[in-house]
């Protein structure tokens, strides 16, 4: 089915509906499909008069009575031009979750308050649904169409809304815009609002209002609201769950809701949503099954990724063990196979609004990140991967986790800096934060020790920085992988003593670094001899 003003496919295809049943019939000569119109509760009365006609709108209820931090963006949609000729259509972008049909809803609401003219909201993920919708757009404005076939309903729908000018249609969750591109070349005479999570900046749909996370004291305030608890103990651990919901707006209303309709308080919730991201986020409150949730809003985006480019899911899955703060973007060239796979899988998420993308930098929201970590695959026991493999090609060797990717590429972005030479400082700086995370979310030894290189090549860095307490925890863990990996006599471990030793004498520790040192000096002269350098 094509949307009006588009091409038609085929030729020899028919539409109809019946004007009983309400169920719409297609055929193109050797397969019949059928799909069932919704009618509105109007649709056997008159034709509207121009007295009801503002009034007229098919809106959802609003998904919460609580509505913060959104001041700016709404007065930007009311400042939009709703009436005259040449209006052009206005998107609003942003993640799975961060409140974009929200704040269309909300703004659809005023206009109808305000009396200006309908409003018609259209779920738009296929062109087959646009096209119904514009149909019940012709039925409410008219039950005589109730009998047209649907393509024709939708065209007089079409025209109709060329002839006026106070009219604003929402075209809610657009996945591609390229067939709608035909329809909205002929609206151009009322106000079009799209709301999606691809970027449709240079796709000739008009503006683009993108919206982030909600700031932290609207977080907080809306959690306030929805739960009723203002305690400064129940602030307090408001505040934690905000932040660790990452200010995200579905995740705030999805956790107040549970929180007010099960009594349960704001601090077990924490408890449960850290040991346990995935099934917490899929919860909805009792009675309210069909609530929309964060794990199953993001699981119908994952989808759709794997099955456009097989390379972002895995390199979304790599961004999850590392921090929710901007990664320099030179870190992921060796994630993939070629520099242009991973510019094309960052493309994708990025147009998908899954990750943060700019030149040099890209950032993954923390709460995409603990779902991601939660259900990815366990590691196999039996994984010996090579120093840097592309392991979501490689069959039919075990696959490594994905933390272990995340290892390898930070390895080879941090051997790219002496962490000795003080012009590498800003780069191990940015670093930093990612190493740190993947020390705390790594969950199996990495192949050859590379995060005991990781994390010992980061003790060296924050030791020539005077920061010798910070890296003492993580020579201690890259002393401790690589005994395991490697045995308590190999060369390497004699490395880790060593460095450890330093760290500790740093500290004053003298006591401690000494039977360290004579253990790596022996364990040197036993692999290398009495006359090596290293000895």
């Amino acid at each position: 089915m094509t949307l009006p003003g588009g091409p038609t496919a085929g030729g020899e295809r028919s539409t109809a509906v019946d004007a009983n049943s309400g169920v719409l019939a297609t055929g193109d000569g050797t397969r019949i499909e059928q799909r069932t119109l919704v009618l509105p509760p109007d649709a056997l009365k008159p034709a509207l008069t121009e007295d009801t006609l503002a009034g007229l709108h098919n809106l959802p209820h609003l998904d919460s009575a609580v509505f913060e931090g959104r001041n700016d963006a709404l007065k930007a949609l009311a400042d939009l031009p709703s009436t005259g000729t040449g209006i052009v259509a206005q998107s609003v972008k942003g993640m799975g979750g961060v409140g974009k049909s929200t704040l269309v809803l909300r703004h659809a609401r005023q206009h109808v308050a305000s009396g200006r003219g309908p409003v018609w909201w259209i779920p738009a993920e296929s062109p087959e649904e646009v096209t119904a919708g514009l149909a019940e757009l012709a039925v409410a404005l008219n039950p005589v169409h109730v009998a047209m076939p649907l393509d024709e309903a939708a065209g007089w729908a079409v025209s109709w809304l060329q002839g006026r000018s106070d009219w604003l249609v929402v075209l809610d969750n657009v996945e591609d815009p390229t067939p709608l591109q035909p329809l909205l070349g002929r609206l151009s005479t009322g106000q079009v609002l799209i709301s999606t999570r691809r970027d449709l900046r240079n796709r000739g749909i008009g503006t683009v209002l993108t919206l982030d996370t909600l700031h932290p004291q609207a977080s907080l305030t809306v959690l306030r609201d929805l739960t009723g608890r203002h305690t400064d103990a129940d602030t307090r651990h408001l505040q934690d769950l905000a932040n660790e919901l990452g200010h995200l707006p579905l995740g705030l209303q999805q956790a107040g809701a549970y929180l007010a309709q099960t009594r349960t308080s704001p601090y077990d919730y924490l408890v449960r949503l850290r040991e346990d991201p995935a099934t917490t986020l899929a919860t909805t409150p009792p009675g309210d099954p069909h609530q929309r949730t964060i794990a199953r809003l993001w699981s119908v985006t994952l989808t759709t990724l794997q099955n456009t480019d097989p390379n972002a899911v895995p390199l979304l899955q790599t961004l999850a063990y590392l921090a929710p703060t901007p990664l320099p973007r030179n870190v992921l060239d060796t994630a993939l196979p070629a520099r242009q796979d991973v510019d094309q899988a960052l493309g994708l998420l990025a147009a998908y609004s899954m990750i943060t993308l700019t030149d040099t930098t890209v950032t993954i929201h923390r709460l995409l990140q603990a779902v991601l970590r939660a259900t990815a695959p366990p590691a196999s026991p039996l994984e010996k991967p090579r120093r840097l493999t592309f392991w979501w090609r490689s069959k039919p060797r075990p696959l490594p986790h994905t933390s272990g990717v995340a290892v390898a590429v930070l390895l080879r972005a941090a051997q790219r800096e002496d962490p000795h030479e003080v012009e590498s400082w800003p780069y191990w700086q940015e670093l930093l934060p990612h190493i740190l995370a993947i020390a705390d979310s790594h969950l199996t030894p990495s192949p050859g020790d590379e995060l005991a290189q990781l994390l010992g090549t980061t003790g060296s860095f924050l030791r020539s920085r005077g920061q010798a307490r910070q890296a003492l925890p993580l020579e201690q863990r890259a002393l401790m992988i690589t005994e395991a990996a490697l045995g308590p006599d190999h060369p390497s471990t004699a490395i880790r003593l060593g460095n450890l030793a330093g760290t500790l004498s740093d500290l004053g520790r003298r006591a401690e670094a000494l039977p360290l040192e004579e253990r790596a000096l022996v364990i040197t002269e036993a692999a290398l001899g009495p006359d090596h350098p290293s000895t």
